[in-house]
């Protein structure tokens, strides 16, 4: 891949462009770290309705120590998302390259834990295997969730498939109002491009987790080393720029 077309992903210049490859790539990431995740705990870690709810329902039944574990896991997904506010503001700040680089860096270094850690605390450290793994995963998920939001001013997510299919049903909706008035041509186009960005993010989504599911199946927390990879090379060329601007 161009270095070129990597630095465009994540420069803090933003086009609608960048912002829908990049909330592709990272819609296929999540969907392969919920995926894995899921087969490594048996939970989803990027659906926070789902854990609100079952917190109601452990408090309804009593199980007030379960839903105090689902507290934590929400509690993890917004200092996720609270930590990529605080790093894209503070490198706004200083007019520094890798805004948006900082927080696919910090995600990246924690797939790396994951993947090359996991399976030794499995092994080694059993009380302490679940609670870390989803936690961890949970404040991936929300630092990786916030990162698009803001670069693409809330236009684009990358965990909320829930939000996306509809979206795609009022789009759908709305494309079949709008395609008897001849006078609507331009309404028309431009809702089938968001139907088209939908679509694929959801798309996106679950091959990551078809291919995240099956690479955890064959080889374990090792799986998760190729997607540290990739958002490793989203977010070098900017941190590196901000470095040697530094340095200079």
């Amino acid at each position: 891949m161009p270095l070129i077309y990597l630095r465009h992903l994540t420069a803090r210049e933003r086009t609608p462009r960048a912002n829908r490859h990049l909330g592709r790539v990272l819609a296929f990431v999540a969907g392969a770290a919920n995926a894995g995740g899921f087969l490594a705990v048996q939970q989803y870690t990027s659906h926070m309705t789902g854990v609100v709810s079952a917190m109601a329902d452990h408090i309804a039944l009593g199980q007030f120590a379960m839903a105090l574990g689902g507290s934590a896991l929400l509690v993890c997904f917004v200092l996720g998302s609270m930590v990529t506010a605080l790093l894209v503001n503070w490198a706004r700040d200083r007019d520094l390259h890798s805004q948006f680089a900082m927080p696919l860096l910090l995600e990246a270094v924690l797939l790396l834990l994951f993947g090359s850690t996991g399976h030794y605390i499995q092994e080694q450290i059993p009380l302490l295997y679940v609670s870390w793994t989803v936690l961890l995963l949970c404040f991936m998920m929300g630092l990786q969730n916030a990162i698009i939001t803001k670069a693409s001013n809330a236009e684009i997510r990358t965990t909320h498939v829930t939000g996306l299919v509809t979206d795609i049903g009022i789009g759908l909706g709305r494309l079949l109002y709008w395609q008897g008035h001849e006078a609507a041509l331009e309404q028309v186009e431009a809702n089938r491009q968001r139907l088209r960005l939908h679509g694929s993010l959801v798309l996106m989504f679950f091959l990551g987790g078809v291919i995240g599911a099956s690479g955890f199946k064959s080889f374990g927390f090792l799986a998760a080393l190729p997607l540290a990879l990739l958002l490793l090379l989203l977010s070098a060329l900017p941190v590196l720029e901000d470095l040697r601007t530094v340095r200079s």
